[in-house]
């Protein structure tokens, strides 16, 4: 018997540890939830993972098995399932946060503690954070640089899925989770129960867990749902990726980002379905079709390359990649972040995003850098307000790529994005919602608005205002004014003169 630990990977096809455990006998599979973990999370974040988990469970039982849900410290809870399950090894894929990369190393200390054997895999990424290096040995800072050698490297295809034959049988669960649930916790530091509950097939409340079900629609969940959306997407959207990719009014987007973020569905089957796509491209009319696949391919790589940022340099989540010599002087107006949150800041586009988020828990990824440029640029604000505020709204976060797009927007991150470079909010929405119908879908106030008006909002005078759309507010600030103030704080943070 062997237990394996699932995380991030809530799912049962292309699942690399799954695979692993099923190729040397039958497989007992367990979730658990951490409260060092849940102290991080959200109620959006924890919604998605209920239904993900939800589906995952399904899946076990649709091969005449079942998921075991369990409530602790998985240094403890661990051990003692596989003492439970008589298992003589443990498997789970590696995670490349600091945090998680700290828990593993805590169960790894306790599995060797009861004498039993442990294996991690890598799973979550098509090269591994540590694989793809510059010609010094160093990891990579420029994406464009990290890009070349991703795509020439051979990728793995996708691993089998486990038959119902390889799954423990429910009664076996069943039997194993209530001494679990008794132990004495010899195995906990600090005494007592090593879990506050461990059930087969039991899925916990968001209440019980300490959240509220949030208001926004998370979408759906599991990897039929995933693979529902891959098809959809390759038979025709990613032929005009490259083109329509930055049009939040087309759909023009995979969607697959939480579905990813949680693992529901194995990037090796997402990769090698857009492979089969390419191979498809040359038939189509369309010039740019094979370019069009190539450029939502460079997306995985950017999401590996984020991933590579994280496990090099784990304090980036709460530090700046880039330092600055003096520091950046953030204005951090609390009224002005509180506008940009609730999608008042009488810039259409930006609202538009914020709006969406509240709404859906999920953003266009133009206009996310939109308004992250806005939040630090315009408002002058810490990149780390907006990253928590993405952190806890966004039903596909990913501490990598939450981050690793924050810091590119506020100039402290990689790949050279110069501090000069500041998203114009009214140009951004003139170029990429010409008919303004993304910004009416999201801005209400704004339905029915003339798109030149609604793109000329911060020239029209409070009279035009008022005639067009009185419930929708002026401008909180002057883009042309905090531009010139955002490039003098840059200027005085990398010890310049800002007056030259």
């Amino acid at each position: 018997m062997e237990l394996f630990w699932h995380r991030r990977d809530l799912r049962v096809a292309d699942n690399v540890g799954l695979a692993k455990a099923a190729d040397r006998g039958t497989v007992a599979p367990v979730f658990v939830f951490d409260p060092a973990i849940l102290e991080h999370g959200s109620d959006v974040r924890v919604r998605r993972l209920l239904d993900g988990l939800a589906a995952l469970a399904a899946a076990y039982r649709d091969r005449e098995s079942d998921l075991i849900v369990a409530h602790g410290r998985p240094e403890a809870v661990v051990p003692t399932l596989a003492d439970a399950l008589d298992a003589d090894r443990v498997r789970w894929n590696r995670g490349y946060s600091g945090l998680a990369r700290e828990r593993d190393a805590a169960v790894r200390r306790a599995l060797a503690d009861v004498d039993v054997a442990r294996e991690a895999h890598h799973d979550a990424v098509l090269h591994t954070p540590d694989s793809i290096r510059t010609n010094a040995g160093d990891p990579y800072s420029v994406y464009s640089y990290y890009w070349k050698k991703w795509t020439d490297r051979e990728k793995d295809a996708p691993v089998p899925t486990p038959d119902a034959a390889d799954l423990a049988d429910p009664e076996t669960l069943h039997a194993a989770a209530d001494p679990a649930m008794r132990a004495d916790g010899n195995a906990a530091a600090d005494g007592g129960a090593v879990a506050d509950d461990v059930a087969v097939g039991e899925l916990p409340t968001a209440s019980s867990l300490g959240f509220d079900d949030p208001a926004a629609d998370v979408g759906p969940a599991g990897t039929a749902a995933a693979r529902d959306r891959l098809s959809t997407f390759l038979a025709d959207a990613v032929f005009r990726y490259e083109t329509d990719r930055d049009y939040p009014a087309r759909d023009g987007n995979s969607r697959l980002s939480a579905f990813l973020a949680y693992g529901e569905i194995g990037v090796r089957e997402v990769y090698a379905a857009t492979e089969e796509a390419m191979a498809t491209a040359a038939d189509r009319p369309e010039d740019e079709a094979e370019a069009s696949v190539e450029a939502f391919q460079q997306q995985l790589a950017w999401r590996e390359f984020y991933t590579q940022v994280l496990y090099h340099n784990p304090e980036v989540v709460t530090e700046n990649y880039k330092t600055y010599e003096e520091g950046i002087e953030w204005r951090d107006d609390p009224d002005e972040i509180a506008a940009w949150k609730r999608g008042e800041t009488g810039y259409p586009i930006v609202d538009a995003g914020m709006r969406q988020l509240r709404q859906e828990a999920y953003m266009h990824n133009r206009v996310r850098m939109i308004v992250a440029s806005f939040l630090t640029k315009d408002l002058l604000a810490d990149w780390r307000h907006g990253y928590g505020h993405f952190r806890d709204r966004l039903a596909d976060h990913d501490t990598a790529n939450n981050n690793g797009g924050w810091q590119w927007a506020a100039s402290t991150g990689t790949d050279a994005q110069p501090y000069f470079r500041i998203f114009n909010p009214m140009t951004q929405g003139e170029r990429y919602d010409p008919e303004a119908a993304y910004i009416r879908e999201y801005v209400p106030e704004l339905r029915g608005v003339d798109p030149d008006v609604v793109h000329g909002w911060h020239e029209c005078s409070p009279t035009e205002r008022a005639n067009a759309a009185p419930a929708y507010p002026a401008p909180i600030v002057d883009h042309a004014s905090r531009r010139e103030n955002a490039l003098a704080m840059y200027k005085r943070a990398r010890g310049e003169d800002p007056d030259e």
